[in-house]
């Protein structure tokens, strides 16, 4: 049988595994866009973006569904690089970098088709954005940011009820680390159960935004976001997997020094009448050769 672990493990791959058909389909659409296709309509445009917000709302179910099974599992994944892990806030990302990243699209856009803009070529992405759709996204965004505070405020309350009563106290009382407690295991059990609420909560939040952000932008422009959001999120992920590998050569790489520094301790220190020269001490195997 499976762990919890695999379990949610399988999720999280499940759902980037969509996540990467779906932008497949999203640029091909686009690139229709670009070629001068006429397949390309608002209505095939509104499709794929629902098809988008269908999605995350069946990965968010699925999540609220396993997160009864290891809560902690989800705010801390295995899964995740520790790039991405660093970056999270209550178990996925802030629903405001939607905004964000909307605002950095924009710029990057109209800065790339100046000409096309003075020149009233339309192409109809995010470089061409009203001020009244900046508006209606400003608003979401203080919205938004609001609604995060409340949020992070109930996860440091929770967090902060680790260090009171019954938990500290109880720690404080037992003489021995390791000791099992029927009080404190009842204790995290609330303690989690109130977690897999925020959660809950978080991600109603961040698909409530994404909506809500789809709804101002037009179908063409949603289109061009959904491109972007999915390429960060996939993009993150396999940099994070670099950054790990050379992370880890280079701890192992420390661990074999000091390795090999522990060792030539131990032996000069069961031979005493060794002599050691300064050209042993700055070389490990002048210095492993010389014992023998």
């Amino acid at each position: 049988m499976a762990s919890d672990d695999q379990i949610l493990q399988r999720c999280f791959h499940e759902w980037m595994a969509i996540q990467e058909q779906e932008l497949n389909q999203l640029l091909q659409a686009l690139n229709q866009n670009e070629n001068g296709g006429d397949d390309l309509t608002e209505t095939s445009c509104a499709q794929l973006t629902e098809k988008s917000i269908n999605s995350f709302q069946e990965y968010i179910d699925k999540r609220a569904q396993l997160s009864r099974l290891d809560i902690s599992g989800l705010f801390s994944p295995s899964w995740n690089t520790a790039l991405e892990n660093s970056l999270l806030w209550v178990a996925g990302c802030r629903p405001s970098m939607y905004i964000r990243l909307t605002y950095a699209l924009c710029g990057s856009q109209v800065e790339f088709q100046l000409s096309e803009i003075i020149q009233r070529l339309a192409r109809g992405n995010l470089g061409e954005i009203s001020a009244a759709q900046l508006r209606m996204i400003n608003d979401l965004h203080m919205k938004t940011i609001k609604e995060e505070e409340k949020l992070s405020n109930k996860l440091a309350g929770l967090q902060e009820n680790i260090a009171d009563q019954p938990i500290a106290i109880v720690a404080k009382r037992m003489s021995r680390v390791g000791e099992t407690s029927g009080e404190v295991d009842h204790a995290l059990d609330e303690h989690e159960s109130s977690m897999a609420n925020i959660l809950q909560e978080a991600d109603k939040l961040r698909l409530s935004t994404l909506k809500e952000l789809l709804s101002i932008l037009t179908p063409l422009q949603g289109v061009d976001f959904l491109v972007a959001s999915k390429k960060l999120h996939l993009f993150m992920h396999e940099w994070g997997k670099t950054r790990d590998n050379r992370h880890g050569l280079l701890r192992a790489q420390q661990e074999g020094y000091w390795f090999l520094f522990y060792a030539y301790s131990d032996i000069i220190s069961a031979v005493p009448a060794i002599r050691v020269d300064a050209q042993s001490v700055h070389n490990p195997v002048i210095s492993l050769y010389t014992c023998f």
